[in-house]
This record gives C-alpha cells, sequence and structure tokens, in this order.
C-alpha cells in the first residue's frame, strides 16, 4: 500500500509541476527556500542604523543577535510603523528598546507547512531559522508564499481584521479557492484540513468578537466549544456547527442566571456561523441550545452518566462531544473535563466495550474477495460513502483505543501515532492505518472539489468505477485497513 501511495504522490506532484510550473511544495525543507544571509545587528545598535540597513538590504526585518549568533530579538517593518505612529522623535535609540524579544524560530529542517502554520497561528510575518543555537536564515511570509502561489497568513490575518459578518462571507470563497491551489501543489488531506480548521477558527473567533462587539459584553467569562471534526482539528469545505459554550457558576440557580445571559449572544453567533457557511446542525447541537451552554461543573455530570448509562444515544454522543475542545476563551475548564473523561473511561470496562461494539457498525464496504460492497440510494447508481464507511471506522477505533490508554490528543492520526509510541498498536499497522485514513480523506476532498467546480451539492458518496485503476485499487487496499482495525478491537474486547 506504501509503494502504491507513492506512485500516486508523485503522480500528483508531476501535475502540480506541470500546472504551476514550480518545483516547490508546502514539504520544501525551509532551509531551501532561505537563499540569502540573514540581516542582523547587535543590541545596541541604534535605531536609526538598523532601519538603514534594512533598507539597504531592501528586507522587511533585521535579527538581533548577542555575540554568539543567536537571536534575542527581530525588528521588522511592522514594528518600524508602530514606532513611527507612537510618535518616537529619536531614532537613535538603541533598537533593543523596540524590537520583540525572543522571537519565534524553526530549524533549516522543518518544512514550509510548518512555517505556514506557525506563521498563522502567531500572526507573524517571519520566521527566524536556528541551527546549533545559531542563527542561519529567515523566511518571511513572501519567501513562503510567493513561491506557493498560497497566501495563508494574509488571508487569516485579513480574517481577524474583518469589521463586519459579511466581510467574512466573502473571505469564505477564498478559503475554497486556497485549498484548491494547496491540492494542485500536492499538499497532503492532512495538511489542508489542518489550514481550514486554522482559519476557520478564525473565522469563528472573529464572529465572536463582532457579536460581543454589537450586543455588549456579558460581563460573565465563558468559553466557545467545538466537537466531533472541528475538534478533531479534521475539518473540510463541506462542515456543519458542532458547539456549546462552557463557564463557571457557583451552583445551579447561578449556572441558570448566566446560561440567561449567553444564550441570545450564543444564538446569534451560529447564526452569523452559518451565512460564513458553517451550517446549522440539524441536530441542534450548537451554543444556542440551552442544553450546550453549561457550566463546568454541568458539562461534567453530562459526560458522566454518557460513561455510566451507556445507551445507544450516549454512545452517539460520546463519539461527538468527546472529542472536544476551546476555539475562544479560557482552556482551563476544558482541560479539566477532558482528565474527568480519561479516568473515568480508563477505570469502565464496561463503557470500553459498548463503545467497541458502536465502533463495529459502520462495516468498510469491502466484501470476501476484496471487491467493493456498494448500495443503491434513491434509484441511482451503486455507490459507497467516504466519511461514514471509509473515514468513521478509524475515527472510532482511535477514540476508543486513545481514551482507554489516558491519551489526551483528539486528532485521529496524532491519537495513532501515540498508540504506537505506548506499544498498543503495533508501528507497521500504525502506519497502516495512518495511510488508509490519509488516501481516504485526500479522495474524499478531491470529490468536493469536483463537485464544486460542476456546481453540484457536496456529498461523500463515490462510485469507485468514476476514479482511476491506481486509486481504486488503494481505495479499496485503504478500506480493508479500516477492516483490520475493526477485526483487532473484536478481538481486543471479545465481540
Amino acid at each position: 500500500m506504501s509503494s502504491l501511495l507513492d506512485q500516486v504522490n508523485q503522480q500528483v506532484q508531476q501535475k502540480a509541476v506541470e500546472t504551476l510550473g514550480t518545483q516547490y511544495s508546502l514539504n520544501t525543507r525551509l532551509g531551501e527556500l532561505a537563499m540569502r544571509h540573514p540581516v542582523t545587528c547587535s543590541p545596541t545598535t541604534p535605531l536609526r542604523e538598523a532601519v538603514t540597513l534594512m533598507h539597504e538590504q531592501q528586507v522587511g526585518s533585521i535579527v538581533v543577535v548577542n555575540e554568539h549568533k543567536a537571536p534575542l530579538g527581530i525588528f521588522t517593518l511592522r514594528d518600524l510603523r508602530q514606532v513611527v505612529a507612537n510618535g518616537i522623535g529619536d531614532f537613535n535609540e538603541v533598537i533593543e528598546r523596540h524590537m520583540t524579544q525572543a522571537p519565534f524560530y524553526l530549524t533549516p529542517d522543518h518544512s514550509a507547512f510548518d512555517a505556514a502554520i506557525s506563521m498563522t497561528e502567531r500572526h507573524i510575518a517571519h520566521v527566524c531559522l536556528v541551527k546549533d543555537q545559531r542563527l542561519c536564515g529567515v523566511v518571511s511570509e513572501r519567501d513562503l508564499f510567493s513561491l506557493q502561489r498560497v497566501d495563508l497568513v494574509h488571508l487569516a490575518r485579513t480574517i481577524r481584521s474583518a469589521q463586519r459578518v459579511e466581510n467574512l462571507v466573502i473571505l469564505r470563497g477564498e478559503i475554497g479557492q486556497l485549498v484548491e491551489r494547496m491540492l494542485a501543489h500536492g499538499a497532503s488531506s492532512t495538511q489542508i484540513t489542518h489550514i481550514i480548521t486554522l482559519l476557520n477558527d478564525h473565522t469563528v473567533c472573529r464572529v465572536i468578537e463582532l457579536t460581543l462587539a454589537e450586543k455588549g459584553d456579558p460581563g460573565v467569562p465563558f468559553s466557545w466549544l467545538c466537537f466531533g471534526s472541528e475538534g478533531r482539528r479534521e475539518q473540510t469545505l463541506h462542515t456543519d456547527q458542532d458547539n456549546g459554550i462552557l463557564f463557571e457558576a457557583r451552583d445551579a440557580a447561578h449556572a441558570a442566571e448566566i446560561r440567561g445571559k449567553l444564550l441570545p449572544i450564543a444564538h446569534q453567533i451560529n447564526q452569523s456561523l452559518a451565512l460564513c457557511g458553517f451550517t446549522l446542525c440539524k441536530g441542534n447541537i450548537m451554543a444556542g441550545n440551552p442544553e450546550l451552554c453549561l457550566s463546568r461543573v454541568e458539562w461534567a455530570r453530562r459526560f458522566g452518566a454518557f460513561i455510566r448509562e451507556a445507551t445507544p444515544e450516549n454512545l452517539l454522543g460520546s463519539s461527538i462531544y468527546f472529542d472536544l475542545r476551546v476555539v475562544w476563551g479560557s482552556e482551563q475548564g476544558c482541560e479539566q473535563l477532558r482528565r474527568g473523561i480519561l479516568d473515568q473511561v480508563g477505570d469502565n470496562r464496561l463503557f470500553q466495550r459498548m463503545m467497541a461494539e458502536n465502533a463495529l457498525r459502520n462495516r468498510p464496504p469491502v466484501g470476501r474477495f476484496r471487491e467493493f460492497v456498494l448500495a443503491r440510494k434513491n434509484g441511482e447508481k451503486a455507490t459507497l460513502d467516504l466519511k461514514i464507511q471509509g473515514l468513521t471506522p478509524f475515527v472510532d477505533g482511535a477514540r476508543l483505543l486513545a481514551l482507554a490508554h489516558g491519551i489526551e490528543a483528539n486528532n485521529t492520526l496524532e491519537r495513532f501515532r501515540q498508540l504506537v509510541d505506548k506499544e498498543v498498536i503495533e508501528p507497521l499497522d500504525g502506519a497502516a492505518y495512518e495511510e488508509a485514513y490519509h488516501f481516504i480523506q485526500q479522495t474524499r476532498m478531491q470529490q468536493h472539489q469536483l463537485q464544486t467546480r460542476e456546481n453540484l451539492p457536496y456529498s461523500n458518496r463515490v462510485d469507485p468505477d468514476s476514479l482511476n485503476h491506481l486509486d481504486r485499487r488503494i481505495l479499496r487496499e485503504s478500506l480493508r485497513q479500516a477492516q483490520r482495525l475493526q477485526s483487532s478491537l473484536a478481538l481486543r474486547y471479545q465481540l
């Protein structure tokens, strides 16, 4: 299977070269992008001299280093604008007083993708490259994305500074174009879903900020939670809302009072997110639902009931809510909830067994002779569901094993890696599960991309005959890996 995936990746990369005329990808080493020596100065260099040097060298940053060439700070054009805006009259002051201290850095062996994510998360436009504690280069936003024709950092910054929800609605279209370009560059599905989730997080945060600015601060600290694929950082462009609110309260009466203040705000946030392309959840798993706007104690009580009373409804709830994280607000309460879940599931073998039974419900559509087992829907041609029948077995299996062994990671692939580290699953199995999950997700995203081009509604269903011979063969092998994972769960829990 690995060799087959290598063939596919080579084809994708070759197609990207032919289409876009570039040899670079998001997997390029940063050391290959930083072609020139970094411009540096000492902490005592006058501000005027440092800015003159930046102008002469035509760079957007200067790195402040010590005598051993270790970076102490960085001064950028953005910092210069701030200096001018503050009305600083003495440009003979030392640069140390105006630099950003302890600049973020990566090694030359990190990838362009690592730099892109770091810039987006930290709202920075320059990343220092450090090897053996010595500065060896600087990669800028321009360096990174002029090669990629992808402007991730600029898009994230524009989202976070949007003045109206209507602006965010327009920017959502640019995210689709960004994904299109990344797929053309041969970016992996894991990289793309990570970036989509990151930009979605920025959008959610900005919607919350705009809503609070309009309706006024409720005077109550709260955290905006997300669940499901967003909680796992595995979102695609086709996504609905799975969110809730967490707050602290003294008792039930206090919780009810706070809920009354937060629900109108939550409802408006849900509606604004719907305008931005996050479909309203049909199951009403949204913060505007009073049952999902809860104090930490109420959430803990609800999660405890899921584990004690393993009904079909509660098992479905655990498969959604146990992949939770904070998008906006303090993370402390969520971390306490997550630790409580791990403690309770780890001590409850019966609940684990029920989760295992639930994880075996969605069987991969591959028959005894390795042929696809397809289903007809509404009289249409027989197809298979890439999400329910392909991805869900991996997601459910990884979640169960992670919760049972005290692993806090939410992301499916990260769970598999940590399960390998803990020797819960064999390294070869973990690698096979990762590659299979990656390929199914990639196929699903390519389907969505094709549907967008043809102005068709999003669907996770695919006709294997529509795939080329190599993709069809790898999809079949990938689904067999899902079968193997389910077989191991059945054996582990004697089902």
